[in-house]
């Protein structure tokens, strides 16, 4: 269990939060909670973001009031989780998550021989590696600062007074710019092994340095990463490498070991040379350049990125075999996408996306190429466009490709005139005659 020390309180005078730079519905949420008796604080990543002059993505907000009150309260609350029971507030333009303030595990009850065990699930509940299994036990606000990952998201904002509410010494980390565990890193990676992930996460997105000591136990716990549900490892995967800082973030998973425990094919894959490792770099520095140009990268294109230079080479060597290209991606495409699941689960539906991405490249390489204004009309085009855009980078056979499609696509006359035009001289169509009955034979 994490000491508790005093907090720092620091006054609204002392920093730059402004409630201009607040969502207008996580306001509202706040005083309406405060206006009914219940303490609000704005806490976690939001805060951390406000104080280094960054834009939060999302505004999480923390409070005394239990879920059934703040469902009472807001009539667009919809109440989630099992692990943690959050209340999400729906509004026309964002969705705001309101969490209880949470304590740590309480003691255990002493056993009372001959009691009946209750069959109402525990409100805490550890597996026996000490990964968090269930967890709503409710607190006070400095036991849910003290629960959270890292010291810099341990940070409160008050609406009541507009103060600043430093309960793990997060502010000179800040200063700093290191990234450390509230508490023994061994211990808080045991409980949440995704916390791994968010650490390499923000060192990449804000620039920040992972703790000597932290660092050394990622490395040594990479491999429990696998012990987290593939479905929220996939989640994490996308919160990682969709949001501009995809390169950076693939150099550390490398160095730390996550990527080989979360991507065995593809780390096997990367152990063949040092170019494909510079061919993962450039597609993924590729995708940040999308991201910081106002064009978000889709879920089936940055797969395709990742692991589309393995599938396609694998494919490759298969038709070298006598296998049909188009086969021979299918098959290694099913393989590769099994095997991924056990540790990260896609769903079905982006995995068939990234199947046709890769499946689509010959016909884009097919020079002339037939129909283009079909292709170009195609759902998966423009995904499979910008993976074209990709390997011209690193491809020299590509670029030709690439060019000519530009071309066509800036050229509208052009995709009309194909678009329209017949595919060859139209068959003439023989007249059917009229079907003549045959004459009535005279009666007898």
């Amino acid at each position: 269990m994490v000491r508790a020390m005093q907090p720092r309180i620091i006054p609204r005078d002392e920093h730059g939060i402004s409630r201009k730079q607040i969502s207008p519905n996580a306001l509202r949420t706040l005083y309406r909670l405060r206006d009914n008796g219940f303490i609000a604080y704005l806490v976690g990543g939001c805060v951390r973001d406000l104080l280094m002059g960054r834009t939060p993505k999302d505004f999480d907000i923390a409070t005394d009031a239990v879920p059934g009150q703040i469902k009472r309260l807001f009539r667009n609350c919809r109440l989630i989780g099992r692990r943690f029971r959050l209340a999400h507030l729906h509004f026309q333009d964002e969705i705001l998550e309101v969490s209880t303030f949470r304590a740590s595990a309480p003691p255990e009850p002493p056993e009372t021989e001959g009691e009946p065990e209750s069959d109402r699930p525990p409100l805490h509940l550890k597996d026996e590696d000490g990964m968090v299994l269930r967890d709503n036990v409710f607190g006070t606000p400095e036991e849910d600062a003290l629960r959270r990952d890292f010291t810099i998201n341990a940070l409160a904002y008050n609406i009541a007074d507009f103060t600043v509410i430093d309960y793990a010494n997060g502010l000179s980390d800040l200063e700093q710019r290191l990234i450390r565990p509230i508490g023994d890193p061994l211990v808080r990676f045991t409980e949440d092994p995704v916390r791994m992930i968010r650490a390499v996460r923000f060192s990449a997105s804000h620039d920040l340095t992972i703790e000597p000591a932290t660092w050394e136990a990622i490395r040594e716990l990479a491999p429990t990463i696998t012990r987290a549900a593939p479905a929220r490892l996939y989640e994490e995967m996308l919160k990682i490498f969709l949001l501009g800082s995809a390169r950076p973030v693939f150099t550390l998973m490398e160095r730390s070991g996550l990527l080989a425990a979360l991507f065995p094919g593809l780390s096997r894959w990367l152990a063949g040379g040092g170019e494909r490792l510079a061919v993962l770099n450039t597609n993924l520095e590729c995708l940040d350049r999308l991201y910081r140009g106002g064009l978000a990268p889709s879920s089936p294109l940055f797969l395709a990125a990742l692991f589309g230079p393995v599938l396609e080479e694998e494919a490759i060597a298969r038709h070298r075999d006598g296998i049909p290209y188009q086969q021979g991606l299918d098959a290694v495409c099913t393989g590769f996408l099994e095997e991924l699941c056990t540790t990260v689960c896609i769903p079905g539906r982006i995995g068939g996306q990234l199947r046709r991405i890769l499946a689509f490249q010959p016909s884009l390489h097919r020079m002339p190429p037939r129909r283009p204004a079909i292709l170009a009309g195609r759902p998966e085009f423009t995904d499979a466009m910008a993976y074209l855009c990709l390997t011209a980078k690193t491809r020299e056979e590509n670029r030709r490709s690439l060019e000519w499609w530009q071309t066509f696509i800036t050229t509208p006359a052009a995709a009309t005139v194909e678009k329209s035009a017949p595919e060859g001289p139209a068959k003439r169509r023989r007249r059917r005659g009229r079907r003549r009955r045959p004459a009535e034979q005279p009666a007898p």
